[in-house]
């Protein structure tokens, strides 16, 4: 199977949807944030191995946190997986940290606050145009 191939990328999907349920429903751990995401997911054609890319929203405590209840839980995991989705192989997992969607969130709201910040501005401009000069 090659690594572009449709079949590598219906894998991805099944994999990526399977274990955003897994860690969001069935895993304990209360070292695992409840606002983990599962990103993307990259199984090698071999389906020997999985790189999963998970997000978390919190803290750099929270993430650390996160990643060590998901390296503990691997097996499970993985047992889990094997169980949902019929692979030939059940691929090891790596969970690697992805930052992108926190960083989403940190720019939406520094354009918020920035959009906010110019309202006030060109508010208080428009009112001491309106106001008429008590000098005269």
């Amino acid at each position: 199977m090659r690594k572009n191939s449709i079949k590598n990328t219906r894998i991805n999907g099944e994999v990526q949807r399977v274990l955003a349920e897994i860690i969001r429903g069935e895993i304990k751990d209360p070292r695992i944030s409840p606002w983990t995401s599962v990103v993307s997911v990259e199984v090698a054609p071999d389906l020997k191995s999985c790189k999963a890319w998970i997000s978390v929203l919190g803290d750099e405590e929270a993430r650390q946190n996160t990643l060590q209840g998901l390296k503990s839980a691997e097996g499970f995991i993985k047992r889990q997986l094997a169980r949902i989705v019929n692979l030939r192989n059940t691929p090891d997992i790596t969970f690697i940290v992805d930052q992108s969607i926190e960083y989403g969130v940190n720019m939406s709201r520094r354009i918020d606050e920035v959009i906010a910040l110019d309202e006030e501005r060109s508010g208080a401009a428009t009112e001491s145009k309106d106001e008429p000069d008590s000098r005269m």
